[in-house]
Parts: C-alpha cells; sequence; structure tokens
C-alpha cells in the first residue's frame, strides 16, 4: 500500500468507515495472526489475541486525538501488548495454581495447556517453530518480522519502538543463535542415525 493510500485508509477509519476496516483486516490479520501464533505457539490463543488486537484498533481509531502515521507499526504495537498481558495473566495464574495446591484446592487441568500447534505439516516450518521456541523473545520479535514478515529495518524499528542500529544487532545476534541451534540439532540428528546404522549392522541386531 501506498504512502498516499494509507493516509486516505487512516482518514476513514477515523470517520469509523467500516468499509475501510474490512479492508485494513483483510491487509493485515493473516501478518498479525502469524506474528501472535509464534508467539504464544498455540492456535486458539493466537485466534484470541488476533481478533482482540482489531478490536482495540477499531476502539481507538473511534477517539478524536489519535494520531496514527503507519498502521502496520499500530497493529503491531497493539497485539505485542497483548501477548506481554497474555503471558503476565498466564505467569499470574501459575502462582495461583501453586497456592491453590498447596492449600489442598485442585483445579482441572486446561486441556489446550502446552498444546503446540504447528502452522503447517512440511517439515521446514516444524523446523522454524522449533528454533523459534528455543530464541529469547526479543530475538524471535525481529525474526519473525524480518524473515518471515518481510519488514525492512526501519519499518521493524518502528513497530518495536527501538532504533535501527539496535535492530540490525539483534537481528545479528538472532540468526547466530538459529545457526547455533541448526548445528546443535544437526550433531544430533546424525549421531542418532549412526548409532541406529551401529546398531543394524551389530551381529546381535
Amino acid at each position: 500500500m501506498g504512502a498516499i493510500q494509507e493516509k486516505i485508509l487512516i482518514v476513514k477509519l477515523k470517520g469509523r468507515d467500516t468499509d475501510s476496516f474490512a479492508k485494513l483486516y483483510d491487509l493485515y490479520v493473516e501478518k498479525i495472526y502469524r506474528f501472535v501464533y509464534f508467539k504464544v505457539s498455540s492456535v486458539e490463543e493466537a485466534e484470541d489475541i488476533t481478533s482482540e488486537t482489531f478490536l482495540k484498533a477499531w476502539n481507538y481509531l473511534g477517539k478524536d486525538d489519535t494520531e496514527i502515521r503507519n498502521l502496520s507499526s499500530f497493529l503491531y504495537q497493539i497485539a505485542r501488548n497483548l501477548v506481554i498481558d497474555f503471558y503476565r495473566q498466564r505467569s499470574l495464574k501459575e502462582t495461583v495454581s501453586v497456592d491453590n495446591e498447596k492449600y489442598g484446592l485442585h483445579e482441572l487441568p486446561d486441556k489446550n495447556q502446552n498444546v503446540i500447534a504447528h502452522v503447517s505439516k512440511n517439515l521446514a516450518s516444524e523446523q522454524i517453530q522449533n528454533y523459534l521456541a528455543r530464541l529469547k523473545d526479543e530475538y524471535k520479535e525481529v525474526v519473525i518480522l524480518k524473515h518471515l514478515e518481510g519488514y525492512s529495518t526501519k519499518e521493524i524499528s518502528d513497530i518495536l519502538g527501538k532504533k535501527k542500529g539496535n535492530v540490525r544487532v539483534l537481528l545479528h545476534r538472532a540468526i547466530k543463535a538459529m545457526s547455533e541451534i541448526a548445528t546443535e540439532e544437526t550433531k544430533v540428528t546424525l549421531l542418532a542415525q549412526q548409532k541406529r546404522q551401529e546398531k543394524l549392522n551389530s551381529p546381535n541386531a
């Protein structure tokens, strides 16, 4: 979307134009969902947070003093804050759960708890999911925005509220960390294959 088109869309959104909001949703829903999903690793939670992101955006756009310069940055910042709230609330729930167990009060387990859903069944996506899950949160964010969503360093700096130099450093460190994870897993895989081959070649096999 061009800069002029985006400005026109922002004006219409501030005027509470529902067709413009539908256009905004269509443009960004998959990107926001993917961003959230790779951070929470749960389809159900990602869907809820994505929906809440657009609901908050719609409510915020209705305020007279709202100033929005970039729609993608605006939406990603809302999504980031909701993910932070999600983990904060989950942490509180886990603390309450521990206290309840201490005093003999037990709750039924959430059937969705710790369930990792896969975006795709192919091996590449599973590997990406695995690598991202093992990264620090700040590394995870820049990798998703840069290499999965295709945003520029400038756009990422706007979304995250960081300087471009800091984003470049984070990207460098994130890729290095993923490379180390990939190397480690390759060694483990090769060792496992070697062990299986040795077992097959053993006279007692």
